[in-house]
């Protein structure tokens, strides 16, 4: 029995102790405007290794020294890694900001209006280069529906696609 206890503590410990590399994307569309509107979920001090990266500084994301700049380079890094493909055609975006949330921070991105049908292909290689098991979920939302369609995507599987309606 007491064997039983130390192999749950010690796999407790190491799921603890084991850093995992993951975010969260949401798509819906506003039913009025017809704009798509992304939230995306992201370990800041994750994405701070990521953006250091990309722009070849390093990057304090919590205390940035320019936030105006941070900001650039968030929108710089966010449109080389997150595109959208609506029947082939790739949908233009702005990020609108984001907030931070604890150990994390919520990105705001809306789309120029789509007719949010046919084939959706979405890219979302964030963090892929830095961390080689990062994992990046999509949920799409059609309509009113509380049910997302799904994707994981990861390194080598960057992309996705689905029909919708």
């Amino acid at each position: 029995m007491l064997q039983i206890y130390t192999s749950i503590l010690t796999l407790g410990w190491m799921v603890l102790s084991h850093p995992f590399f993951i975010s969260l994307t949401e798509i819906r569309q506003n039913s009025n405007s017809k704009r798509l509107e992304i939230a995306t979920k992201i370990f800041w001090d994750d994405l701070e290794v990521g953006l250091g990266n990309f722009h070849d500084e390093k990057i304090d994301f919590l205390n940035p020294e320019n936030p105006e700049k941070l900001e650039e380079q968030i929108a710089a890094y966010f449109h080389q890694k997150i595109q959208f493909w609506v029947d082939g055609k790739e949908v233009n975006w702005s990020l609108l900001g984001f907030e931070i949330e604890e150990d994390a921070a919520w990105f705001y991105l809306e789309s120029e209006p789509v007719e949010f049908s046919g084939k959706f292909k979405v890219k979302n290689s964030v963090l892929m280069e830095d961390f080689s098991t990062q994992q990046n979920i999509i949920h799409i939302y059609e309509g009113n529906s509380r049910s997302p369609k799904s994707m994981l995507l990861t390194k080598g599987n960057e992309w996705d696609e689905m029909s919708l309606k």
